[in-house]
């Protein structure tokens, strides 16, 4: 079993993914029953979501910026 990448940050945002650890609602509910490789697929997804969602908030602060 992988540990959980809960960093103790439980919040949801509007798409049901939490801003603490990048994971789903689903994700979270489900990391118990899931086998080490869905778990290291999720980390890999939530890491992507983190990544993805890092780049829009610096991409709106810089266009707030500019204007």
């Amino acid at each position: 079993m992988i540990d959980s990448p809960c960093i103790k940050i439980c919040e949801l945002d509007r798409d049901d993914i939490c801003v603490g650890c990048g994971r789903t609602r689903a994700e979270i509910a489900g990391w118990s029953s899931m086998s080490e490789a869905q778990q290291a697929t999720v980390i890999e997804r939530a890491k992507k979501r983190q990544t993805e969602r890092d780049r829009e908030e610096r991409d709106r602060y810089r266009l707030r910026r500019a204007n």
